[in-house]
């Protein structure tokens, strides 16, 4: 195979993997939904490793297939499912314990995925040595696009897991092939892929973008369906009468607003349709139902007794609801947000769930700007925690200057209801809401996390970085060696760390301002590699020389993140959608094109192309721990962190790490 294209298909492989890996393990083992984090680290540990092992004399990527044979199956025979019993940062779902405790699964999942990658990122590191540095780099780049685009068009079909080992199996086949595939290599790719079969194939299961969805019936016929979503009870499909008589209280907000009109209901987290046919048996001449989930609105259309989706007074929207509210000019009577809580985060790098934009104090006024007249606003879910309910409350009245009606349900107040609406309309409450102790304050655009109860990094989060820190101090020793061929590198680690963080930053920052889905996240990816590979196109024509231009370029970097730090990201969210999303694109790729500019032309010079690159990821990996800052700070805190990052790595450079 010519080595060019073995670069591509080798890079193209290590970004599917990972993208798989994230995907599939928060699917199995339920803290990833919510840490998946953990295996992006992981990852960035493991590449950097196979880079800086790129010159050892054994070459260990024909074991990658085995390796990750051996983890699909592990995970698949230890699951595990998270200990919920916190109350200063909340999960959704009903959770029992099963297979291996967190403290321990944790750590294992983090070593085998860092295991996994760090196979195959030698392969990738010794054809990377073959080419001059800039040009190695680019076809990692058009690789890693490729290896997106690929993941991105599973996602598109809904494609279950085997379709994402077939792949994987057909990378490593070719890759292979010329070398001689050994009969444990032809059982390690045939194992994955008859794996990952075993689960696809099974009935109850369907994969949506987000979730690994399952369907049952219970056997006490208290629900027609009940559907799971990565292990957890999810939601239920039920009837609106069978509603009515057992459930009465998704009936409350309608009986709050009583006498008002109802020609026009927003229904945000629509899911099956339970809360759609609520809405149409209560009057409504005319619902909006946004749903982030096309294949829960899918379960819906097909399955639900009532068909509130065929009904022609229903308009359905596959969307985020914060970017539908963003987006829509249309006025409701009564917007409801019903039950939108997730069991995922955004992106394997950021904290964010998708929902997180939902339950922002900018979020709640932007569904009073659109009411009309006399229109109320609704909100239900099983909050679990009275602080979570203390928390909406006080959002909801600091938006819209008057107190909401609040309605629970069983002990703890764990279901409730909160209904508000403008000072002088008329709503009939059963009872006002009052604090039941210290109120958390709103969470806001710019700290977008409702379940944690105070602006700090929870011990299990700080456990679990501790812990991340020193087996990637010890996996790094004792694989690569001395850390004294990294030390002239250390500009270009710094790097590393700084862009992981400006690239979380403009993955929130693209989530707030277009909506939380997986299409947005994998545009947002696909731009940033497109802005590396002008980077690099201009490095490859353009050469800098001496430490004054250098200077000069990293001037201009850090003017461009200045800009992006005194332009938060709400000023946008007053644009229309046009010019907003030209705004956001200059804004977040000016700092990315930038600061692969200087990277591009450092990374030129560069004697020892592997070992620099892997300083670069390992230095991402120490990035990906800085980003949990941003549950203190929150996300445009971190623009100030890259700055500095980025002033450090010209100090070092200024100082001799790198040669004119």
């Amino acid at each position: 195979m010519p080595s060019r294209l073995r670069l591509v298909l080798l890079s193209a492989l290590m970004l599917f993997v990972e993208l798989a890996l994230i995907r599939w393990t928060g699917s199995n083992v339920l803290y990833l939904s919510y840490f998946s984090n953990f295996v992006l680290l992981g990852s960035f540990l493991g590449i950097g490793i196979g880079f800086l092992r790129a010159r050892a004399p054994h070459d260990l990527f024909g074991f990658a297939p085995v390796a990750l044979a051996f983890f699909v199956g592990f995970v698949l025979i230890f699951p595990v499912e998270i200990d919920r019993s916190g109350s200063d940062l909340l999960y959704f779902g009903s959770f029992t314990t099963s297979g291996l405790p967190s403290w321990l699964m944790l750590p294992v999942i983090f070593l085998a995925v860092a295991g996994v990658m760090a196979l195959i990122g030698e392969g990738v590191g010794r054809t990377f040595r073959a080419f001059p540095p800039l040009e190695a780099y680019r076809l990692d780049i058009m690789g890693s696009l490729l290896g997106i685009a690929a993941f991105s068009a599973l996602s598109f079909t809904w494609a279950p897991p085997v379709a994402w080992g077939a792949v994987v199996a057909g990378l490593f086949v070719v890759l292979l092939w010329g070398r001689g595939m050994r009969i444990l290599q032809w059982v390690a790719v045939a194992a994955l892929v008859l794996i990952l079969g075993r689960e696809s194939i099974v009935a109850a299961y369907s994969w949506s973008p987000y979730y690994k969805l399952s369907l049952t019936q219970p056997n006490d016929q208290s629900y027609l369906y009940v559907i799971t979503a990565n292990g957890i009870p999810h939601q239920a499909i039920s009837s609106t009468e069978w509603r009515r008589q057992h459930e009465p209280v998704y009936f409350l907000p309608y009986q709050h607003v009583s006498g008002h009109a109802l020609d026009d209901v927003l229904v945000v987290g629509a899911g099956n349709g339970n809360d759609v046919a609520t809405a149409l048996a209560m009057g409504a001449r005319h619902v909006d139902a946004v749903e982030i989930d096309p294949r829960l609105l899918q379960m819906g259309r097909d399955l639900h007794p009532d068909h509130p989706y065929a009904d022609p007074r229903v308009t359905a929207y596959v969307d985020d609801g914060r970017a539908f509210l963003e987006r829509t000019t249309n006025r409701y009577d009564l917007i409801l947000f019903a039950l939108p809580d997730s069991l995922t985060l955004v992106a394997g790098q950021s904290s964010i769930r998708l929902e997180s934009y939902l339950f922002t104090l900018q979020a709640i006024q932007s569904a009073r700007d659109h009411l009309r007249p006399g229109g109320a606003f609704a909100m239900y879910n099983f909050y679990r925690e009275r602080w979570l309910v203390d928390r909406y409350a006080e959002t909801s009245r600091t938006a819209f200057g008057s107190t909401p009606c609040l309605d629970t349900v069983g002990t703890g107040g764990q279901l409730a209801v909160l209904t508000v609406a403008d000072p002088g309309v008329p709503i009939r409450c059963n009872a006002s809401w009052t604090a039941s102790g210290d109120v958390p304050p709103p969470a806001t655009d710019d700290h977008p996390f409702p379940y944690l109860r105070q602006a700090e990094i929870p011990a299990f989060y700080l456990l679990a970085i501790l812990l991340i820190l020193a087996f990637s101090v010890v996996l790094v020793r004792q694989t690569a060696g001395s850390f004294r061929p990294m030390a002239r590198y250390a500009d270009l680690a710094l790097m590393g760390a700084a862009f992981l963080l400006l690239e979380t930053k403009n993955v929130v920052q693209f989530a707030l301002l277009f909506g939380t889905t997986w299409f947005v996240n994998a545009l947002v990816f696909a731009g940033v590699l497109v802005s590396v590979l002008a980077a690099i196109e201009v490095a490859r024509h353009w050469r800098l020389r001496g430490a004054r231009a250098y200077g000069v370029l990293y001037v201009v970097l850090l003017a461009a993140l200045a800009v992006a730090w005194v332009l938060p990201p709400n000023l946008l969210l007053q644009l229309d959608v046009a010019p907003r999303f030209a705004a956001a694109v200059v804004l977040a790729f000016t700092p990315i094109f930038l600061a692969n500019l200087v990277f591009a032309q450092r990374f030129r010079d560069a004697g020892d192309s592997t070992t620099a690159f892997g300083a670069n990821l390992l230095g991402a990996m120490a990035g990906g721990v800085l980003e949990y800052a941003a549950l203190i700070t929150g996300y445009q805190a971190l623009l100030v962190v890259v700055a500095f990052l980025y002033g450090g790595a010209w100090l070092l450079g200024t100082l001799g790490a790198w040669r004119a």
